[in-house]
Order: C-alpha cells, then sequence, then structure tokens
C-alpha cells in the first residue's frame, strides 16, 4: 500500500474487530474521532497517539504539539506525554540529544509532564520516527468529540490551512522550491511558520469552548483540510457545505503548492482548527479567536448527510476533493 493513512472504509472495518465491552470508554476506536475518551470518576481521561513520519527535522517538537492539539480538540487539558523514539543506526549522539531537547521545549510551552517512554536504534531506517502519546483530563461536562456537530451549525476554521506542510517542505524541500524560484527569504519565512503562527492549536480550542456554543471539534492533520472535513461529516453523520473563497490560505502557502504542483486542500494541517457552532454562537467563537491572536472566519455550514460534502467555488457547486493520501506523502513519493 502507498504511503499515508489507510483508506476510511478499510480502517472503519478493521476498527470494528477490535476488542471492547469496558463501559468506562466513553469514546473508542472511531474514524474521525480525535482521541480516546475514559471515565475516572470526577474526570475523563483524554488519550491520543500519533507519529510524526515525515519530518525529519524538529520532530520531537512536532511530535508533541501534534499529540497535544487531539487532545484539547476534546475540550481537555493536555498533561503528560510519552514517546516512542525509533532511530537509525547513522544517527550521532548529538542528534539525538537534540531530539530530546525539543521534546522539553515543547512540553514546556505547554505544560505537559513527560512521564517515560521508549528509545532505541533500529535496522532499516534511513530517518529517525517518534510515535508520541498524550494524556489529559477534562470536566465531564466540558468534553467536546468530533461526533457533536447537527444541521445549521456553521463551521469556522481558526488558523490558515496547511500551516504545517508548508513549512514541513520550506525545510524539507529547499532545493527543489529553489529551482522553481522561490526566494531565499520567502523560504525562510516559510520555514518559521512551525513558531509563528504556530501548529498548536491548543490556545485556539481554549478560546472557543470558553466562548460557548461550540458542538464539534476536528484538527485536520494528515490529509488536510479536505480530509478533516470529510472525518467530521463522517463523524457526525451530516454532510457540509463550505465556500471555498472563505478559506485562509497564506500567500507562501499558495506558492509552495503551485511550485510543486500540490493542492493546498490536501496537505497536512497542523495549525488550523475545525469548529462546528451552534449560528447563535459563531459570533462570539470568531470574536474570542480574534482577541486570542488565531486567524479564523466561517467557511460554511452543516448540512443534511443526503447532501453530502460539497465545495463552492465561483458559484458553481461540487464534490469536496477527495485525497487518498496527503499531498506531502505524494511529493516525497515522486522523489523516489
Amino acid at each position: 500500500m502507498r504511503p499515508g493513512k489507510l483508506p476510511p472504509d478499510l480502517l472503519a472495518d478493521l476498527l470494528t474487530r477490535l476488542p471492547g465491552g469496558d463501559p468506562r470508554v466513553l469514546v473508542g476506536p472511531r474514524v474521525g474521532e480525535d482521541a480516546a475518551v475514559i471515565d475516572f470518576g470526577d474526570r475523563l481521561l483524554v488519550a491520543k497517539t500519533d507519529p510524526v513520519t515525515f519530518a525529519t527535522d524538529l520532530i520531537g517538537w512536532y511530535t508533541v504539539n501534534v499529540n497535544a492539539n487531539d487532545i484539547a480538540t476534546m475540550g481537555a487539558d493536555p498533561k503528560w506525554f510519552m514517546a516512542t523514539l525509533l532511530l537509525p543506526e547513522a544517527a550521532s549522539e548529538g542528534e539525538i540529544r537534540s531530539i530530546f531537547d525539543q521534546i522539553a521545549q515543547a512540553c514546556r510551552g505547554l505544560g505537559v509532564t513527560s512521564v517515560g517512554g521508549h528509545t532505541e536504534v533500529t535496522i532499516g531506517l534511513d530517518r529517525p520516527i517518534m510515535i508520541g502519546c498524550m494524556m489529559g483530563e477534562v470536566q465531564k461536562d466540558r468534553l467536546i468529540t468530533s461526533s457533536g456537530a447537527s444541521d445549521g451549525d456553521v463551521i469556522i476554521l481558526a488558523g490558515p490551512i496547511a500551516i504545517e506542510g508548508t513549512a514541513l517542505l520550506a525545510r524539507e524541500a529547499g532545493e527543489e522550491l529553489r529551482e522553481k524560484g522561490m526566494s531565499e527569504g520567502n523560504l525562510a519565512e516559510a520555514s518559521q511558520l512551525l513558531f509563528d503562527p504556530g501548529i498548536s492549536v491548543v490556545a485556539a480550542a481554549r478560546a472557543a469552548t470558553r466562548a460557548g456554543g461550540v458542538t464539534a471539534l476536528h484538527d485536520p492533520t494528515e490529509g488536510g483540510l479536505a480530509t478533516g472535513l470529510m472525518e467530521l461529516a463522517a463523524a457526525s453523520e451530516v454532510g457540509i457545505e463550505i465556500d471555498a473563497e472563505a478559506i485562509p490560505t497564506l500567500a507562501l502557502t499558495r506558492e509552495i503548492c503551485a511550485a510543486l504542483s500540490l493542492d493546498p486542500l490536501g496537505l497536512i494541517a497542523s495549525g488550523s482548527l475545525l469548529i462546528a457552532a451552534e449560528a447563535a454562537g459563531a459570533e462570539a467563537i470568531l470574536a474570542a479567536l480574534r482577541e486570542a491572536g488565531k486567524e479564523s472566519a466561517a467557511i460554511g455550514r452543516v448540512v443534511p448527510r443526503s447532501d453530502g460534502v460539497s465545495l463552492i467555488s465561483g458559484g458553481i457547486r461540487r464534490a469536496l476533493p477527495q485525497f487518498d493520501r496527503d499531498e506531502v506523502a505524494r511529493f516525497f513519493d515522486s522523489r523516489q
């Protein structure tokens, strides 16, 4: 099979084969949900595991942040982090120390405690691979899932799309982008998108939930905004209608995607947050996001499931493009 996420139908079938039965598991394995939720009495434990396989630069920093994002999209606070780090035989002690420093820096920035993990040198790797596990907690009445959206809700996007993908390509494909005419200044600026505006959505999730009226949250990552919207629609069993012109997209993202013949809608999108909100509360959420320093926009609405997931561009409605793998994976595969 090709690199990237499994086809959603295959994944859904595989998940039905896993054992369950513990009544304390409130949210278990399901396509479209960002994390698991377990009832621990007065609080809910929220748990997530996610790997970083595309990036080699700042892999420790990436892994902490992308896992923390999925905890935040459940309305929870990320608290405890574990990681499995698999290293190629060519890794130097200096490189390994750098990865651990990145983990430490990212955890401190989020107020997260590192509680262990596993590190080894593994035969057959040509680059480091890290799998993170983040755990957090939330009060029972503040849990939010990807499955709460309903007909008439407004779809809000906090943060421009494909921040992570744009920065990742600037850092990992600089030679190709220079050959395509991208300036050193724009390449450097794109590389720094990891930090400004950044790929963390923890603050945005907190701002949105404090404002009230949020019915669902989802973190669009691998497969980009398009895949995130499809996952949200599947989890909530609804349709979604999106205004293409309303989607916030950085000029740097457009430049890099044009240079490499990639579609921004399918480019890994950590740094943006999908929010479904009651129509009456949408303006308050947008105001709260602006106050938190997060560029945001209402980009569409929830419609009946029978209407499907569509994109309106230039007054023309069409089915939302689907990506069987992330555009970053497609680009790296084309290099082989």
